[in-house]
């Protein structure tokens, strides 16, 4: 049963799990440098994930794997230095983890000295059990990511749908008691059927936080890019874009150019 909304000046791991137990969504989404983190942050969102996604948004790279330790941490610290409530949530880039759990522990460390940042995400489930233990015994809180997994595209060869089959299914659940034993605050599923995401969501007492995942889970993430119609070629069902920036950007720029040509840009009232 919900409670009274809480007010936090200052997200917590702590809050997120409160959250839940309240019965209040949690809203999320994603950002990469200064200037965006300040709006999203002034604006309430309760979390922000500096994903790994900046290799496809803010680099131009077809998948995430290709973002190193040093850019996340570069995204990473733009982003902290703009927020004053919302939890900072850093993704460890493909190849920082995966192998070695000390080399996990020593990248963790990394972004959370160098960056700032509040707390890391991982992606996989019981294969990666070693460096979640690792990271987790050092005092770092550790989100997890299980369902679609970009880090391990080449593996599944495709962004569909993931744990339609009731094999992987089961094993998403059996992954997510496993990161939830573990001691992870929060788990992300992305792109997963909805009435499994839901069942996690009830059985799991940390948060779910879902992109592509229904609405029974504890709160949703989205890439703000995406959701603000700057990234017009992304159509995925999940996606609600709440701006179309794209066209607004294209259609200013253009009236700018103009303007200079015709020197109609400055104005008298537009210079010293």
């Amino acid at each position: 049963m919900s409670t009274a909304k809480k007010e936090y000046k200052r997200v917590t791991t702590n809050s997120l799990i409160e959250m839940k137990k309240n019965g209040e969504k949690i809203s999320m989404l994603t950002a990469y440098d200064y200037t965006m983190a300040k709006i999203v942050d002034a604006a309430g969102v309760d979390a922000i994930l500096v994903g790994d996604s900046a290799s496809n948004v803010m680099a131009g790279h077809e998948t995430t794997l290709p973002i190193t330790l040093d850019e996340m941490i570069y995204h990473a610290s733009s982003v902290v230095r703009a927020c004053h409530r919302s939890l900072v949530v850093v993704d460890l880039p493909f190849g920082s983890y995966q192998s070695d759990p000390k080399k996990a522990l020593r990248s963790a460390i990394r972004i959370m000295k160098e960056s700032g940042g509040h707390a890391i995400k991982m992606e996989g489930g019981k294969e990666i059990k070693p460096s979640i233990k690792r990271i987790l015994n050092a005092g770092i809180p550790v989100m997890g990511h299980l369902g679609l997994t970009p880090q391990s595209i080449y593996k599944f060869g495709t962004y569909t749908v993931r744990a339609k089959e009731e094999a992987e299914a089961k094993k998403l659940i059996e992954d997510a008691k496993t990161l939830e034993k573990l001691g992870c605050f929060s788990i992300v599923l992305e792109k997963v059927p909805a009435e499994l995401a839901k069942k996690v969501a009830d059985q799991i007492s940390v948060p779910i936080i879902g992109i592509g995942a229904g609405a029974g889970v504890d709160g949703q993430v989205l890439v703000t890019h995406d959701m603000l119609g700057m990234t017009h070629e992304f159509h995925p069902r999940f996606l609600r874009r709440y701006l179309n920036l794209f066209e607004d950007m294209s259609n200013a720029f253009q009236q700018y150019s103009k303007d200079v040509k015709s020197k109609d840009f400055p104005n008298e009232h537009e210079q010293y």
